[in-house]
């Protein structure tokens, strides 16, 4: 690995863990870098579940204080997303290689058509909440969508939060900034099992994985501290460009 490589990759850790934190879909900014670089979508994807995982817990740490007195809720959908991760992580384990390379590119695209939708689903959660009167309590339902979302989350990342954050909008009365730190201790969970699990059975880059954790986790705090003051056109905007062009960069190979 070069030096600039090195720099390159902490720098998207960076700003992964800013945008999980505040947006989500951090990982449509690290897997294409990766690729880019010459890593394999496979090793990226581990590799990417691994380094990011220390931001997603850093983020958690930093919304705190909107999931105060809130935790025993945080922990029944927590179950979820771990057996949903383990799931996934089977998943992407025991497919073949080349099954897993022909995928991605549609999952990137599905990740980028979330995230340009991201603040139509914001606004309409927000809009329920203030028109719906009902204390709406953790359900079968929203544990079977959130347990769906963490097999998806070990298989590929990538824009799981803004999926996460759609299901607890329709099914919960918290706040938009609640559901974010739940969205988040959530992440966390979902990239540390994928991750244990990648970390001894699948093609990892530890260098690039050093790099990631060390970024990320800088980022999630950034994120979490001032990120809400951050422009959301701005982050989408460098999510999608990136995105729409690891999907091209994919479909080309």
């Amino acid at each position: 690995m070069t030096w600039w490589h090195a720099v390159l990759i902490f720098v998207a850790g960076l700003w992964a863990g800013t945008i999980n934190t505040v947006v989500g879909s951090g990982t449509l900014v690290t897997f294409p870098v990766l690729v880019a670089l010459g890593y394999s979508p496979l090793t990226a994807t581990t590799s990417n579940a691994i380094g990011l995982a220390p931001g997603t817990v850093s983020g958690a740490i930093g919304y705190r204080h909107e999931l105060k007195g809130y935790w025993p809720e945080v922990a029944k959908l927590a179950v979820a997303s771990f057996l949903g991760a383990i799931c996934g992580t089977i998943l992407l384990l025991s497919l073949p290689k080349d099954a897993f390379e022909t995928i991605v590119p549609a999952l990137v695209g599905l990740a980028v058509v979330l995230v340009i939708v991201q603040p139509r689903v914001a606004a309409w959660v927000a809009k329920r909440r203030e028109e719906n009167g009902k204390v709406h309590k953790i359900g079968p339902l929203l544990l079977f969508l959130i347990f769906l979302i963490g097999i998806y989350g070990g298989y590929f990342t990538a824009a799981q939060g803004v999926m996460m954050v759609a299901v607890m909008g329709m099914l919960m009365s918290e706040s938009l900034q609640r559901l974010n730190g739940v969205k988040n201790a959530l992440s966390a969970v979902v990239n540390i099992v994928a991750g244990a699990i990648y970390a001894f059975t699948a093609p990892v880059s530890w260098p690039v994985v050093a790099l990631l954790a060390v970024g990320s986790t800088i980022g999630g705090q950034i994120g979490a501290k001032i990120g809400r003051k951050l422009s959301p056109t701005v982050l989408r905007g460098v999510i999608v460009v990136v995105g729409v062009a690891a999907m091209v960069q994919l479909l080309l190979k």
